[in-house]
């Protein structure tokens, strides 16, 4: 009985949690068609198309058609599923009846999604302070801390792997992981294209 219970709570957290993210991954209502395609071109270029045209066409009205705002804009979406991913391991990890092996995961993971955090909150503050005479430092910075976010993330999942890390919790929280990790990858993307016009395009 207190399995099951334990499993329906896990549940509903799952879908409490995902629905705030839904909300900045939702297809969005009649935009602008330039800044549209915009996007659309833009998110082209990376792993996850489909993903970036779904989590940026919202702001479409906002980015317009500025490399900086579109950078900036994926950080922002990134950092907020991040954050709330973090939120759910962090709950995942206090219901009781775990497998050893997951909550040993799930204690790591919160871990270097911490830091995933930090590492994108880094990479906003460097964002904010970029100029015409400090581009090409600045946007190596946003590079590596963007970077260093992925392989933090992409360790998370690594400590999910295998057929014996079997449970609801571990797949609901693997599934939030990769999610967060695919745009992750996608505004790395957006910024090394982003970087390799060494800020001409700066509003």
């Amino acid at each position: 009985m207190e399995a099951s219970s334990s499993h329906h709570g896990l549940a509903i957290l799952f879908i409490v949690l995902t629905s705030q993210i839904a909300l900045t991954l939702a297809y969005p209502p009649f935009l602008n068609d330039r800044n549209i395609e915009y996007i659309k071109s833009s998110c082209s270029t990376t792993t996850y198309p489909n993903l970036c045209y779904r989590s940026l066409s919202v702001y479409a009205s906002s980015i317009n058609t500025s490399p900086k705002l579109l950078v900036h804009t994926a950080l922002n979406v990134t950092l907020r599923a991040s954050k709330a991913t973090s939120r759910l391991m962090v709950k995942i990890s206090r219901f009781h009846g775990l497998e050893p092996r997951v909550a040993a995961a799930m204690a790591d993971c919160i871990e270097v999604i911490g830091d995933s955090v930090d590492e994108l909150q880094q990479s906003l503050g460097e964002l904010g302070h970029i100029s015409r005479s400090n581009i090409s430092l600045t946007m190596s910075d946003v590079q590596t801390w963007v970077s260093a976010a992925l392989t933090d993330e992409d360790t998370c999942m690594d400590g999910f792997a295998g057929n014996n890390m079997n449970g609801y919790a571990k797949t609901m929280a693997r599934k939030r992981i990769i999610q967060v990790a695919h745009l992750t990858s996608n505004a790395l993307a957006l910024i090394n294209n982003y970087a390799s016009t060494q800020g001409y395009y700066l509003p």
